[in-house]
Order: C-alpha cells, then structure tokens, then sequence
C-alpha cells in the first residue's frame, strides 16, 4: 500500500506539519495520503508506537460508534485506509460480516488504528515536538522536536519547517483536585481510569473498591470489578457527582448533534450562549450506554437468586470534597451529598478515578506564537470555521487543532465519528481546492431558524506549490 516515493530535498518545507499521532491527527494522515498531486507532510508524536487508551480496552467493550466512523470512511469510503480494508487485508470480511456487528470492539479499533500507522508513510514515533514558532522572514513555521531513544531517554534534536501545522496532542486525564496528592503515594492504589487495566490485579485483590465517576468509563470499570468478586461480599462502592447513573442519549435524532450541520450552527452561536450550552449537554457525551447499565442491573439482580443483596453500594449526586490516607493501607474520602447536605466518611483500599479527561494545555508547545494569537473574553484561543486558530493576519500559514476546540465547536469535538468529516475540511482549506466534497447537509433536524450554511473554500495564500513525497 506504501509503494515507492521519491526522495524529497531535505530543506524544503513541509506543506503540512502533524503534532501528535492520536486517531485524529492519524486520520488527517490518511487522507493526507490521497490527496491528488501529493502533499509533502510529516507527523511526529512522543510515542514510541500507536497507542489508543490502552489501559481501558477490557475485554468486551465496544466504541460508541459504528464501524464507519473509522478514519475516512466518512470522507472517502475508497480510501485504502478504510476499517473494511483492514479486516480485507487480516482475511476477516467474512467473520466480521456474519458477526453483524455495528460497534467494533475497542480493542479491534486500536488494532486498525496501529495498522494504519505501521504502513502510513511520513509518520514519526518516538519524536517528541517541543516547539513551534513562527519565521515572518521565510513565512514558515519552525518545529523544533527531540528524537527519543527505547527507554525514552533524548537521542537527538531536529528541525523541521511547514506552511501549516496541525495539532493533535489530544486530552489527559483529569484528576479532582482532593485528589490529587494521594495518586502519588503508591502504598494504597488511587489511579485514574486511563490506568485501569495497568492495576486491575491489585484493583481485584483489594478488600474494598471505590469506583468515582459515572461516565462509560465508570460504568464498565465497575461492571468488570463487580464480575471478579464474590456473591455477597462484593465491597465496592460507585459514587458520581450526577444526579443519577443516566443513560446516553442515543435517540436518532439526538445522535443529529454529532453532525457538521449542529457544530456549524454551534459555532455560530455567541460566545456566552456556547460557554452556556456545553455543560447542559453533559448526557450526550457523558453519560452511560443503555446496554452497560443493563449488564450492571442484570448481573446485580443475578446476585439476589439466592435471597440477600449484593455488597454493593451505587450513589449518585455525591461530591468528594477531600480525602486523606489511614495509616498506609487505606484511603478515607470525605463525601457530601448534593441534594441533601449531608456529609460522611466512607474508608476504602482503593479508588478508580473515572473522572474524564481535559484539553491537553498547549502553552508549552506552542508559546513562541502567543503574540500571535488571538483568544476570547475568557482567554481561550479563537478557532474559526475551518478548525483554525485565529493568528495575526501577518502569519500567512494555518495552525489547525484537532479535539481542542469543544469551547468553539461543541460536544462533537471529541467525537471518533466527525473525525474524517474534520480532516477532509481541514485539507479541503489547506489546499484550497475540494479533494474531498463533503455534504451540504448532514441533520433532519434545522438547528436554528436559518440553516447554517458549509464554508466556502478559500484558496491557500500564497498557494501550494510542493509536490513533493510524503516523508521527511
């Protein structure tokens, strides 16, 4: 699929430079490739090989979307890169197509995901970007990077310039406050969810179990616990700031706001009506699939054949104001509930924290261009209709983001299925031209009294000109 490409001159700049290798900037990537006529571009992410959430890919878990929402499917169904093509080249179609499976397994979407990366040209792992500037006198940006050894350890420093940049560093986990202090002390195990996997067999051999969050996360976090222990002395709690362990919105019309049709009218609407709507949202992205909660109440239910209750103590709408160590063995978190005012004080061995994820700050990466940029009256960055962040006119290059722009575009910022959707509209602008055509509507639903209409496609300035190879 690679093929053979020619060498390309080593100082001439890439027309795309890609920071971070998640499944965003792996799907701008990929369609990338396909671009008619070429486009020079290299993407470079710490890493030292693809890899997608792995310490929360437990057995059985599915993603949230179809099967099409791959990396282009949903831009370019003939792209090589389509999840149809991978299980065509694993001899899978068969088994997949009698599985009649709409939501792949998470662990199936990392696999496609890693197989991309390892046949993608241009793609550099173990590079870790630490800078990004911009050269008023060659109108460039300048990428300054450090290539990593095996152990991580700086082996070498590069440079590298670009008529365009696009960020993809993705989110990190997010840990309350109170919290904070005790994920560094090892003796009692109080680990973010992203980490699950990684401390699963001490998480099983722990007397008590504490679960907070009551995303997906949380939700299958506490399933896979409740399924290793035994009937009747379970011990676990599963506690969440939320009124209630509420299911996804999942109706087809509310799947509308996973559209290019709603983030259009999103980003449309007035800065204090966005800054509004996104936290009254919380349901369409943070709640909990349906089938999960019944695997929950099913497996609950199967402990009472016998008479008796399980162990096991569900509460929504408590808040940890704090929490502190017992000795060296346990933790004590200190509760309030919400609604009714009360406080308490629940010991625990150990505590899973499915506390969500946040922007990944970009001020490091990116504060050699903060005089550039342009930000709102709470000091984000500006990001335009085309993914962009809004710099001073005299930076003639684009500087586009991928899964940082929730505060401009809405919920469906981190959504896998408006990936392609994303990275055709970005190289759409890029090139000026439209090597991807993309619907003009998307939604039965008309989000507002007038449709939003799609952008138009400004032609680059100045224009691209290189068609060189596609690696560095």
């Amino acid at each position: 699929m690679t093929g053979s490409t020619p060498q390309r001159d080593p100082d001439q700049p890439h027309d795309l430079v890609g920071i971070g290798i998640g499944p965003f900037n792996l799907s701008l990537a990929a369609l990338a490739h396909g671009v008619p006529g070429g486009l020079a571009t290299a993407f470079y992410e710490q890493r030292p090989t693809f890899q997608w959430h792995p310490g929360q890919l437990i057995e059985g878990t599915t993603l949230q979307v179809p099967f099409m929402a791959d990396l282009v499917t949903l831009a370019d169904p003939t792209s090589p890169w389509t999840f149809l093509n991978y299980l065509r080249r694993r001899d899978r179609l068969y088994p997949f197509y009698f599985a009649e499976r709409l939501h792949t397994h998470r662990a199936e979407y990392d696999a496609y995901c890693r197989w991309v990366s390892d046949h993608l040209p241009g793609l550099h792992f173990a590079h870790q970007v630490d800078a990004v500037r911009w050269n008023p006198e060659r109108d460039l940006f300048e990428v300054d990077y450090t290539q990593l050894g095996a152990g991580g350890e700086a082996e070498a420093l590069g440079r590298t310039h670009a008529r365009n940049i696009a960020l993809g560093v993705g989110t990190e986990p997010h840990i309350p406050e109170p919290l904070r202090p005790l994920t560094e002390q090892p003796s009692v195990p109080v680990i973010h969810s992203a980490d699950y996997l990684h401390h699963r067999e001490r998480l099983i051999a722990a007397e008590h179990v504490t679960v907070v969050g009551s995303g997906q996360s949380g939700a299958e976090i506490f399933l896979d616990l409740l399924r290793t222990r035994p009937t009747g002395a379970e011990k676990i709690h599963w506690l969440s700031r939320t009124e209630a362990f509420a299911p996804m919105e999942y109706s087809k019309l509310g799947l509308e706001h996973f559209t290019p049709d709603y983030t259009r009218y999103f980003h449309a609407l007035p800065e204090q009506v966005r800054g509004e709507l996104v936290p009254r949202q919380w349901q369409l992205h943070k709640a909990i699939d349906a089938d999960t909660i019944a695997a929950i109440h099913d497996e609950l239910y199967r402990r009472t054949l016998h008479g008796g209750w399980p162990d096991a103590v569900l509460t929504p709408g408590v808040l940890v104001r704090t929490a502190g160590r017992l000795a060296t063995t346990k933790v004590e978190l200190h509760l309030e509930h919400i609604q009714q005012g009360t406080r308490s004080r629940l010991t625990t061995d150990a505590v899973v924290l499915a506390t969500g994820y946040r922007e990944r700050p970009l001020g490091r990466i990116l504060a050699g261009l903060d005089p550039y940029m342009r930000r709102d009256s709470r000091d984000r960055p500006r990001v335009d209709a085309h993914h962009r962040l809004v710099l001073d006119p005299s930076v003639t290059g684009s500087l586009y983001v991928q899964n940082a722009e929730t505060h401009t575009h809405g919920v469906g910022t981190p959504d896998l299925g408006l990936a392609a959707w994303r990275s055709a509209t970005i190289l759409n602008h890029l090139t000026g031209k439209e090597p991807y055509p993309l619907p003009r509507r998307t939604a039965f639903t008309t989000f507002g009294l007038e449709r939003q209409e799609a952008p138009g496609i400004p032609r680059q300035t100045p224009p691209l000109t290189s068609r060189h190879s596609r690696t560095p």
